[in-house]
């Protein structure tokens, strides 16, 4: 666990999926109507290990576990259509309950904003343009365009860096047992939020855990240290 005091706060890196938006929903949607179209069962257990893990390393492993003849930017593509269908299409896409408030919180009180997440730039700026989201934030990263994802650190050591600040004033917010690791490994104190959607999901290596955004503004995190 690592302890910093909440007054050198200086950054919050957010995860997207599931702590932002709930997409999980229609990635699960877009996931499995894409593993009928390649003829492959995948089980529950399987599905639910790459919650967290960037589009491109849960198709490298179905390669590998499944011998797939295509490459893993073809069958991404195809996933992608029936995302972006969906995204466009399905009516109770919203913000996590609370979430706005918070990065309005956040940036009131002069706090900088990095998206660190696993999802493809272009999922991102779609979740920014459809919810406004753009100008609370300094940056956006995704882990889609780097060499390693969750659970390995570099997104968030690249989101730290990004908000100049070493990363013992940063705060992680995720939700995702890989997530929450990645975290853990750039030694960055992490808040997991508790999601109603992420199921099956380890919060043992978060410094905090929340159900409630509320608990997290600069006020009630106080009281954790």
């Amino acid at each position: 666990m690592f302890k910093f005091n909440f007054m050198s706060l200086k950054a919050v890196l957010f995860d997207m999926d599931g702590v932002i938006v709930d997409t999980e929903p229609l990635h699960r949607k877009a996931y499995f109507k894409t593993f009928d179209e390649l003829e492959i069962t995948v089980s529950e257990d399987l599905y639910t290990s790459f919650t967290g893990a960037s589009t491109k390393r849960v198709f490298e492993t179905l390669i590998e576990k499944y011998n797939l003849n295509r490459t893993y930017e073809t069958m991404a593509d195809i996933k992608r259509s029936h995302f972006k269908n969906y995204f466009d299409n399905d009516e109770e896409f919203d913000l996590i309950p609370g979430v706005r408030k918070l990065i309005e919180h956040y940036y009131e009180n002069d706090i900088k904003l990095i998206l660190a997440s696993s999802a493809t730039m272009t999922t991102i700026n779609m979740v920014f343009g459809k919810f406004g989201l753009e100008k609370y934030f300094s940056g956006k990263i995704s882990g889609a365009d780097l060499k390693e994802s969750k659970p390995h650190p570099e997104v968030f050591l690249l989101a730290a860096e990004m908000a100049g600040e070493p990363v013992e004033n940063c705060m992680v917010i995720e939700d995702s047992t890989n997530g929450i690791l990645a975290a853990h490994r750039a030694k960055i104190f992490c808040a997991a939020y508790r999601s109603p959607h992420s199921k099956n999901q380890d919060y043992t290596l978060a410094d905090t855990v929340v159900s409630d955004y509320e608990d997290l503004e600069l006020d009630k995190i106080s009281t954790y240290f």
